[in-house]
């Protein structure tokens, strides 16, 4: 009997989910102590599980796993509501409680047997956006869960050599260090374009259990957390073009390929329905798509949802569109050289914290955006040059921002206005979805949880900064400012422009800020003979 107490106090010890170590703030060395704590805690647990049967073994090592992303609300009416009985973290995700955690488990397990799964893969996002992942045979799941996935850090941030007076590393070897994918359980999702295969997808850490800095979907849930602590919440959704072409063909030793026809036959229905249906099965619900006016270029629509959702779900719909695009003989890519860029435009509108009034909305009524709406919008004219070089990665999609000036500029003139979809920030104030801003400074090459972080990081700035000068919620903000924020046109510009940007080398971390600029940098050095690439090889997809 002493020794069953001894083994049952052994196994009662507090886990500490590996995202809540990572959740915690780098900059405070006491939340570093705590989290070694935690991990050492971790260790005496698994010590004490010979004496534990299967399930209670279960049990114990799924407290490890990582918290889900927010809950999904799909958005018909502007009254769409947040449980208010659900626990949320400061960063809008709603936590698991222990008990629910092997019941999450067992789901899963059982979706597994059924669907006769044989792999899982284990996705994050590089710095572009793209899925880089492992896959795991289907019967290590429950331990990879427990223990994480490593995957070499350059990897994720695609620097090739980098220096130490080129980026701040704690050391030079850090770049060739391991990193750990571990997972959110709420997006395990079966694949139907992948046979017999899931993902899920992570968040990345250090071996020491400290996030990933320069991690985008890191990046993201700590500015939805820093919204969350001035008592809002952000309701967003993306709305992506991309191109479909044919097989690459050699013609006179040069390799072609060809726009797809314009998707209104068989062929071309059966493709899309069947991306559709897909992203639908895997929890991104689609609005709408349909054909453009360019040949092969098609337009979808995401439903609206609360907070890191709508990045997870461009982010599926990236990989996704290029698997089911495989399967018909076609390339799929959101990249193009010429000025008719495709579009990544992220609509967006901010809520109070409950998710039952949208903030944007005026008390007056009729096209006009409310006070707490106009200070955000300043925020985002305020920062639209930097914005502007997160949101436009590469030289191609900086040749729409001047397509309708004849004359030779720097940079043009940030533009927004009331239901008017030449601006660069459109404010929408019809239909079912209630006032929201459409930002479409963004391309379809962008990385979704880098646009949703700096808008959310821009916006904030404007509410903030006014909010401190005693404006009323409800006061009349001017945005029609007598000279009015410039987006630079050369890629080089916009660099110094977020270099320069104090706001957002805060919000988004100066470790961060000085990866994405070598990375350009050295994009720009090597444009010419990537282009080819990043098209056919569909670098960004």
């Amino acid at each position: 009997m002493t020794e069953l107490r001894r083994t049952r106090r052994k196994a009662g010890r507090p886990h500490l989910g590996s995202s809540d170590v990572g959740e915690m703030s780098t900059s405070n060395p006491n939340e570093k102590v705590r989290s070694h704590r935690a991990w050492h805690q971790l260790e005496d647990v698994s010590s004490a599980e010979p004496h534990l049967s299967h399930d209670d073994k279960d049990t114990q090592d799924l407290i490890t796993a990582m918290k889900p992303s927010p809950p999904k609300i799909s958005i018909s009416t502007p009254g769409g509501e947040i449980n208010p009985n659900s626990d949320r973290t400061s960063d809008g995700t709603q936590v698991l409680a222990p008990p629910q955690l092997p019941s999450r488990m067992k789901q899963i397990k059982q979706e597994m047997a059924r669907s006769h799964l044989r792999f899982v893969r284990f996705e994050a996002t590089d710095l572009h956006g793209v899925s880089r992942s492992k896959s795991i045979p289907a019967h290590f799941f429950q331990e990879k869960v427990v223990h994480g996935v490593f995957m070499p850090r350059s990897y994720l941030e695609l620097i090739p050599n980098p220096k130490d007076d080129d980026v701040n590393h704690l050391r030079a070897s850090c770049f060739n260090s391991d990193i750990v994918l571990r997972p959110e359980l709420s997006t395990y999702r079966v694949l139907p374009w992948a046979e017999r295969t899931a993902r899920v997808i992570c968040d990345t850490f250090t071996v020491a259990g400290e996030p990933l800095l320069t991690s985008p979907r890191h990046i993201a849930k700590m500015q939805l957390s820093r919204l969350q602590d001035s008592g809002f919440c952000v309701l967003s959704a993306f709305l992506y073009d991309f191109c479909i072409f044919g097989v690459p063909e050699v013609i006179d030793s040069k390799t072609v390929s060809f726009p797809a026809s314009t998707f209104l036959n068989d062929h071309g229905q059966l493709f899309m329905q069947e991306l559709v249906d897909g992203l639908c099965r895997t929890g991104a619900n689609v609005e709408s798509f349909s054909s453009l006016i360019r040949p092969g270029q098609m337009e979808i629509c995401f439903l609206p949802e609360f907070g890191i959702t709508s990045a997870d779900n461009a982010f599926t719909l990236r990989t996704g569109v290029k698997e089911v695009a495989r399967k018909y003989n076609y390339i799929s890519s959101f990249f193009i050289e010429t000025e008719l860029c495709n579009s990544g435009i992220l609509s967006h509108s901010v809520w109070d914290d409950g998710g039952k009034k949208n903030m944007f909305c005026s008390n007056s009524g009729g096209e006009q955006l409310s006070g707490c709406g106009r200070r955000w919008l300043s925020g985002l004219l305020k920062h639209s040059a930097a914005l502007s070089c997160l949101m436009a990665p590469a030289v191609s999609c900086r040749k729409r921002y001047s397509k309708d000036s004849k004359d030779l500029k720097d940079s043009v003139p940030t533009t927004w206005g009331y239901n008017d979809n030449s601006c660069a920030f459109n404010v929408k104030c019809h239909g079912e979805k209630g006032t929201q801003i459409e930002n479409k400074l963004g391309s379809a090459t962008a990385n979704p949880y880098l646009v949703l972080a700096a808008t959310v990081a821009a916006g904030l700035d404007g509410l903030q900064s006014h909010d401190s000068a005693g404006v009323d919620p409800e006061e009349r903000t001017d945005l029609y400012l007598s000279k009015p924020p410039e987006i630079p046109l050369k890629m080089e510009d916009a660099l110094v422009s977020l270099e320069e940007d104090q706001c957002l080398k805060q919000a988004l971390g100066e470790t961060f800020i000085r990866y994405f600029v070598a990375m350009k940098k050295y994009e720009l050095e090597n444009a010419e003979t990537d282009a080819e690439r990043n098209k056919f090889l569909e670098y960004f997809i």
